[in-house]
């Protein structure tokens, strides 16, 4: 490919339109791409990125505006003539089949056949062909569901690159990797860069930018902002042109006296990924717990609200023992969770905003006759939407139509309609861009202030350090580290996150 090519652009789209129901999602939108180059799309959830790429893949249809691509107009797209010209999407959600093999899932809708037969000899030695050039470590046999969702990741990548695609559109690809993982990912992306591919790179996670972007896009309330060199622009600059306006502190930390102890869990101990792990709550602090992938964080919330089953441990609360044998209990007792996926753990997405508030707290809106006492529900609902500033068209709308931030809102809101007095935040801000992040600091640190018993689990060492008042550490299952935040540096977290025993019992 000369340099030429390169010059040249492989995706040109130009004054794109796309309205819904009652709202405009795209107004007058433009973007371009090149040959070999990282193009990142930012914009806050809901500022019309996802719109853009579906109309782009074939999904939605466009109201208006021209699309280019490899230099040739395009009128109606569908997702199969796309896959033809070239592009493919890897959804953050990923898209697999998870009972088939990894190199089924390769070829699926290609499959190699000989004699009217699959050929799986075929299927399998071309699916290690490219597995092997992109230097991933993966069985062509393995049953996909049996995968880690990193390597679910790189077949992803592997599928789309088996279709000869030459435009790839990456969605939030990082958000389930560790650190290791995502160096992998990133040498991946500069491989295909330098073969001339194109990608298109939407992530919430800035500082991964200075890594492998060549460019920035940026778009806000379904409108274009501008475009230009990532070594041209300041990340203070980008956050601006993003949300609005300008935010000079994203880690909003409130000074609060320590209060009484909350919460307290002794010698809990569930499975092989929770072993022996107590510490305290206090009233007017952040806990946050740092650790790697694996390290039993979630493991240990989830034994905690008795998702899973506990083998030991006490549990108190304001001083007093509580027994919590499952989520009701948990629910009863005040101790609630905010789950890692909000989507699949902490909403029922196919029902309404109002119905998702109500759903946990149905006991203290029937009446004695077991009715629902519909005033009070709408009460409870209209109070949460003000308190929690979530942005909505109606609270009969599904779920499902909110964007990431306001999702967290809905979750947050549903427990603490009924004063929930330990909430348990399990990656709160995964996903979700810098204004919405801003916001839901706010809001747990109300809480904070409020004397409600506030654990935060995350993996973005900035968001622990800046965030947290003391930093718990975990790895293998164990706390490994307890710290002051103010007085820990990032290195001695990694070092107590990665303190792994010899032989795990």
């Amino acid at each position: 490919m000369t340099k030429d090519n390169y010059d040249n652009y492989i995706v040109e789209m130009k004054h794109i339109r796309k309205e819904f129901p009652g709202v405009v999602a795209l107004d007058d939108v433009e973007f371009k791409l090149k040959y070999g180059e990282v193009m990142a799309l930012l914009g806050e959830n809901g500022a019309g990125k996802s719109t853009l790429v579906k109309v782009l893949s074939g999904v939605y249809t466009r109201d208006s505006g021209e699309i280019k691509i490899f230099g040739e107009a395009v009128d109606e797209l569908t997702p199969k003539k796309v896959q033809e010209l070239g592009v493919a999407i890897i959804h953050q959600e990923l898209n697999m089949c998870a009972h088939l093999t990894v190199a089924e899932n390769i070829y699926l809708g290609k499959e190699i056949k000989k004699a009217g037969l699959l050929s799986n000899r075929e299927m399998n030695k071309g699916a290690q062909a490219i597995l092997d050039r992109l230097n991933i470590d993966i069985n062509p046999e393995t049953i996909v569901g049996n995968l880690a969702v990193s390597k679910q990741q790189m077949v992803e990548i592997a599928k789309a690159l088996s279709a000869n695609a030459r435009i790839l559109i990456m969605d939030e690809p990082t958000s389930a990797l560790t650190a290791k993982e995502i160096d992998d990912l990133f040498a991946i992306i500069r491989m295909l860069r330098n073969e001339g591919k194109g990608i298109i790179y939407i992530s919430h996670r800035l500082e991964e930018l200075q890594h492998i972007v060549d460019s920035v896009t940026i778009m806000r309330d379904g409108h274009y902002i501008t475009s230009m060199p990532f070594a041209d622009i300041s990340m203070s600059k980008i956050i601006a042109n993003m949300v609005g306006y300008e935010i000079t502190n994203k880690f909003p930390r409130v000074q609060c006296v320590r209060g009484k102890k909350v919460f307290e869990v002794k010698h809990l101990n569930a499975g092989r990924m929770v072993r022996d792990v107590s510490f305290s709550v206090y009233e007017g602090e952040i806990l946050g717990i740092a650790g790697l992938m694996g390290a039993g964080r979630t493991e240990t919330s989830r034994a905690i609200v008795g998702v899973d089953r506990k083998d030991s441990g006490e549990i108190f609360l304001d001083g007093r023992p509580v027994t919590i044998n499952g989520p009701i209990d948990a629910i009863k007792a005040g101790v609630v969770l905010v789950p890692e996926d909000r989507k699949k753990d902490g909403l029922c997405t196919k029902l309404s905003i109002r119905e998702n508030i109500a759903l946990p707290n149905l006991d203290i809106l029937r009446s004695t006759f077991g009715i629902v006492n519909r005033k009070n529900e709408s009460r409870m609902v209209d109070q949460t939407v003000e308190n929690f500033h979530i942005r909505l068209a109606s609270p009969e709308m599904d779920a499902a139509g909110l964007s990431g931030g306001n999702q967290q809102k809905v979750v947050v809101g549903k427990w603490l309609a009924r004063n929930s007095r330990v909430i348990i935040f399990d990656e709160p801000t995964r996903g979700i861009d810098v204004a919405a992040k801003v916001e839901i600091y706010h809001l747990i640190n109300e809480l904070k202030k409020q004397g409600i018993g506030v654990f935060f689990i995350s993996s973005e060492m900035p968001e622990i350090l800046g965030f947290s008042d003391r930093i718990l550490v975990m790895c293998d299952g164990r706390i490994t580290g307890e710290f002051d935040a103010a007085k820990v540096t990032q290195n001695e977290i990694l070092e107590h996150a990665t303190m792994f025993e010899n032989k795990l019992q």
